[in-house]
Protein backbone atom coordinates (compact mmCIF):
# COMPACT_ATOMS: atom_id res chain seq x y z
CA UNK A 1 0.00 0.00 0.00
CA UNK A 2 1.99 3.97 -1.14
CA UNK A 3 1.58 6.21 1.84
CA UNK A 4 -0.11 8.43 -0.70
CA UNK A 5 -3.25 6.18 -0.74
CA UNK A 6 -4.26 6.70 3.02
CA UNK A 7 -2.06 10.14 4.23
CA UNK A 8 -3.69 13.04 4.46
CA UNK A 9 -2.23 15.87 3.20
CA UNK A 10 -4.04 18.36 3.97
CA UNK A 11 -3.64 17.39 7.76
CA UNK A 12 0.02 17.69 7.95
CA UNK A 13 1.04 19.87 10.45
CA UNK A 14 4.82 20.61 9.72
CA UNK A 15 5.04 22.65 13.19
CA UNK A 16 3.43 21.37 15.99
CA UNK A 17 2.50 23.59 18.92
CA UNK A 18 1.67 21.16 21.32
CA UNK A 19 5.09 19.61 23.27
CA UNK A 20 3.57 16.85 24.55
CA UNK A 21 2.13 13.07 23.76
CA UNK A 22 -1.16 13.99 24.05
CA UNK A 23 -1.52 17.38 22.69
CA UNK A 24 0.49 16.43 19.72
CA UNK A 25 -2.52 13.17 19.31
CA UNK A 26 -5.15 16.19 19.95
CA UNK A 27 -3.35 18.17 17.53
CA UNK A 28 -3.27 15.68 14.62
CA UNK A 29 -7.11 14.28 14.88
CA UNK A 30 -8.18 17.50 14.88
CA UNK A 31 -6.16 18.55 12.00
CA UNK A 32 -8.02 15.61 9.70
CA UNK A 33 -11.27 16.51 11.85
CA UNK A 34 -10.84 19.60 10.08
CA UNK A 35 -10.03 18.17 6.81
CA UNK A 36 -13.47 16.32 6.98
CA UNK A 37 -12.09 13.07 7.48
CA UNK A 38 -13.34 12.41 10.71
CA UNK A 39 -17.31 11.37 11.26
CA UNK A 40 -19.37 14.57 12.58
CA UNK A 41 -18.82 15.29 16.53
CA UNK A 42 -16.28 12.46 17.01
CA UNK A 43 -12.95 13.98 16.84
CA UNK A 44 -12.97 13.99 21.11
CA UNK A 45 -14.09 10.23 21.24
CA UNK A 46 -11.21 9.60 18.89
CA UNK A 47 -8.46 11.55 20.92
CA UNK A 48 -9.38 9.76 24.00
CA UNK A 49 -9.17 6.13 21.77
CA UNK A 50 -5.45 6.95 20.77
CA UNK A 51 -4.54 7.96 23.76
CA UNK A 52 -6.05 4.83 25.83
CA UNK A 53 -4.46 2.54 22.82
CA UNK A 54 -0.91 4.85 23.78
CA UNK A 55 -1.05 4.35 27.36
CA UNK A 56 -1.20 0.64 26.73
CA UNK A 57 2.38 0.85 25.14
CA UNK A 58 3.99 3.64 23.42
CA UNK A 59 3.94 3.80 19.50
CA UNK A 60 7.43 5.93 20.04
CA UNK A 61 9.78 3.75 17.92
CA UNK A 62 12.69 5.21 18.99
CA UNK A 63 15.08 7.20 15.77
CA UNK A 64 12.94 10.61 16.59
CA UNK A 65 9.53 8.92 15.50
CA UNK A 66 6.18 7.86 16.50
CA UNK A 67 3.38 6.28 15.06
CA UNK A 68 0.58 6.27 17.39
CA UNK A 69 -2.74 4.84 15.84
CA UNK A 70 -6.34 2.92 16.87
CA UNK A 71 -9.44 1.68 15.13
CA UNK A 72 -12.22 3.44 15.68
CA UNK A 73 -16.02 3.65 13.92
CA UNK A 74 -15.30 7.46 13.22
CA UNK A 75 -13.65 6.52 9.97
CA UNK A 76 -14.94 5.25 6.82
CA UNK A 77 -11.88 3.90 5.23
CA UNK A 78 -7.71 3.83 6.77
CA UNK A 79 -6.78 7.64 6.96
CA UNK A 80 -3.47 9.05 8.67
CA UNK A 81 -1.71 12.58 9.63
CA UNK A 82 1.81 13.71 9.76
CA UNK A 83 2.94 15.79 12.11
CA UNK A 84 6.83 17.45 12.72
CA UNK A 85 8.45 18.98 15.89
CA UNK A 86 11.66 20.86 15.38
CA UNK A 87 11.91 20.85 19.34
CA UNK A 88 10.94 17.40 19.97
CA UNK A 89 8.12 15.77 22.05
CA UNK A 90 8.29 13.25 24.99
CA UNK A 91 6.70 10.00 23.44
CA UNK A 92 8.08 7.96 25.74
CA UNK A 93 10.28 6.08 22.87
CA UNK A 94 11.89 2.80 23.09
CA UNK A 95 15.09 4.70 23.00
CA UNK A 96 13.80 7.30 25.48
CA UNK A 97 15.45 10.01 22.86
CA UNK A 98 12.65 12.70 21.71
CA UNK A 99 10.39 12.12 18.80
CA UNK A 100 10.46 14.95 15.59
CA UNK A 101 8.02 13.31 13.34
CA UNK A 102 4.45 11.25 14.09
CA UNK A 103 2.37 9.70 11.79
CA UNK A 104 -1.16 9.21 13.17
CA UNK A 105 -3.27 5.83 11.83
CA UNK A 106 -6.59 6.04 12.33
CA UNK A 107 -7.88 2.71 10.70
CA UNK A 108 -12.06 1.70 10.40
CA UNK A 109 -12.76 -0.73 13.41
CA UNK A 110 -14.04 -3.52 10.90
CA UNK A 111 -11.01 -3.96 8.21
CA UNK A 112 -7.70 -5.39 9.93
CA UNK A 113 -6.24 -6.14 6.97
CA UNK A 114 -6.15 -2.62 5.44
CA UNK A 115 -4.46 -1.67 8.96
CA UNK A 116 -1.89 -3.76 9.04
CA UNK A 117 -1.13 -2.85 5.32
CA UNK A 118 -1.08 0.76 6.07
CA UNK A 119 0.99 0.32 9.17
CA UNK A 120 3.85 -2.18 7.01
CA UNK A 121 3.57 0.86 4.74
CA UNK A 122 4.64 3.31 7.27
CA UNK A 123 6.98 1.15 9.41
CA UNK A 124 8.49 0.27 6.02
CA UNK A 125 9.88 3.64 5.38
CA UNK A 126 10.54 4.54 8.75
CA UNK A 127 13.16 2.09 8.87
CA UNK A 128 15.62 4.29 6.27
CA UNK A 129 17.29 6.30 7.84
CA UNK A 130 17.29 8.94 4.72
CA UNK A 131 13.43 8.88 4.82
CA UNK A 132 13.46 9.89 8.58
CA UNK A 133 15.85 12.36 7.87
CA UNK A 134 14.23 14.10 4.80
CA UNK A 135 10.94 13.46 6.67
CA UNK A 136 12.27 15.54 9.44
CA UNK A 137 14.34 18.24 7.36
CA UNK A 138 10.46 19.03 5.62
CA UNK A 139 9.52 22.82 6.56
CA UNK A 140 5.91 22.51 4.76
CA UNK A 141 2.84 20.15 3.94
CA UNK A 142 3.74 20.77 0.26
CA UNK A 143 7.73 19.20 1.32
CA UNK A 144 5.81 16.43 3.18
CA UNK A 145 3.73 14.93 0.23
CA UNK A 146 6.52 15.74 -2.22
CA UNK A 147 8.62 13.89 -0.21
CA UNK A 148 5.75 10.53 0.88
CA UNK A 149 5.31 10.80 -3.41
CA UNK A 150 8.92 10.24 -4.54
CA UNK A 151 8.89 7.59 -0.96
CA UNK A 152 5.95 5.23 -2.97
CA UNK A 153 8.40 5.31 -6.43
CA UNK A 154 11.19 4.69 -4.83
CA UNK A 155 11.35 2.58 -1.88
CA UNK A 156 14.93 2.60 -0.99
CA UNK A 157 14.36 6.58 -0.01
Amino acid sequence: MKLANFICFEATVPELQACERDGVIAELVKSLDEAGKLRKGKCKDVVAGVIEREDEASTGMGKGVAMPHVKHRAVKSVIAAIGLSAAGVEFFALDKQPVYSVILLISPEGNPDEHLQAMESIFRHLQQEKFRRFLRMCGSSEQVKELLIEADEDPSL
